[in-house]
Order: C-alpha cells, then sequence, then structure tokens
C-alpha cells in the first residue's frame, strides 16, 4: 500500500510539473504540424546555394524597389522569439505581397545580438525565424515557400557594443531567392 501510494504520488508529481509552464505573449498561430529543418550557419558561411523547393542552385535575387520596400526587417526584444506588435503591419504586408505574387520564395535569416553564447544564440536565432515564418503561414502564405535559417549572432548589422546596435542585430531579415 506504501509503494502504491509513493507511486501515485510520483505520478501527481510529474504531472503538475508539465502543467506549471512559464507565461508568455507569444502569438497564437492555428495549430499546425510543426516539424520545421533549420539550417544552421555558423562563423564565415554564405548561404549562397541552397537547395528549395526541390530545386538546386537557387540564389537570392535582385529586389525590385517596391520588394525592397516591403520586405524589411523585424526586430525582436532582448532574449525573445515572439512577434512584437510593430513587427505584425509589416508581416501582413509581407504577406499579403506573397499571396498576391504566388510564386516568390523567401529565405527567413534569424538574428541575435552577440551577449550569450555562440550556441544559445544559434538557437534563439531559429526560434526568431521559425516564430516569423509561423506567423506569415497564419496569414495563408505555403510552408513551401518559406525557408527558415538561423545565424544567430554570426552577421551583425552593427559591431558597436551597446543597446542600440545590439537591437538592430536582434532581427528576421527576409531572403527573396526567386520564383515558385
Amino acid at each position: 500500500m506504501k509503494k502504491l501510494f509513493i507511486c501515485f504520488l510520483l505520478i501527481v508529481a510529474v504531472g503538475c510539473a508539465k502543467k506549471h509552464t512559464k507565461p508568455t505573449d507569444e502569438v497564437v498561430t492555428p495549430e499546425v504540424e510543426v516539424i520545421e529543418e533549420v539550417i544552421v550557419v555558423e562563423d564565415d558561411q554564405v548561404v549562397d546555394e541552397i537547395t528549395f523547393a526541390g530545386e538546386e542552385g537557387i540564389r537570392e535575387r535582385e529586389l525590385s524597389a517596391e520588394e525592397k520596400a516591403i520586405f524589411t526587417d523585424v526586430f525582436f526584444d532582448f532574449d525573445r522569439y515572439n512577434i512584437r506588435p510593430d513587427a505584425r503591419p509589416v508581416l501582413d504586408e509581407i504577406a499579403s505581397f506573397m499571396i498576391e505574387n504566388n510564386k516568390l520564395e523567401i529565405v527567413l535569416e534569424g538574428h541575435c545580438d552577440e551577449r550569450g553564447t555562440n550556441e544559445y544564440n544559434l538557437a534563439l536565432g531559429e526560434r526568431r525565424a521559425q516564430s516569423t515564418k509561423n506567423y506569415l503561414r497564419s496569414l495563408g502564405v505555403s510552408q513551401s515557400r518559406i525557408m527558415a535559417i538561423t545565424y544567430g549572432e554570426e552577421k551583425p548589422l552593427c559591431t558597436e557594443k551597446n543597446e542600440l546596435c545590439w537591437k538592430n542585430n536582434r532581427r528576421a531579415h527576409f531572403v527573396v531567392v526567386g520564383q515558385h
């Protein structure tokens, strides 16, 4: 009887431990199976050729003036990967443009500032890229047209050591790679 009671307590404790999660203000997207392949890029590697949508050797292409105005970076708070309210209109416009131009394919790059370990920043960059991808998917952009990769802290926009610079490095960057 004592063993049964101890087993019961262990089951309750494990069950209760899983129920207590830290609430976040992360955007809730429609239920989708999230099994994603993320490319991790370290050091000075450059994505100049990728396999995407069944084709080999797709390269970043020159953007029109309209595309440059639409595909702007979205930024994240320190140590966060949730979509900020100021990023939603930008992503809404990107999704709308991609739906209208249903042959565009993009690579979403997740970036971080230099604080934290390399491994931590690669994982955080991945979460930022995935969060951005999931938001676009929730607006109707096909998953097959978006690839997510992470650079972590490896490709900063700014190299100064101050908050303004770090703020600009915490981003998801869009690379238009071609037609679908």
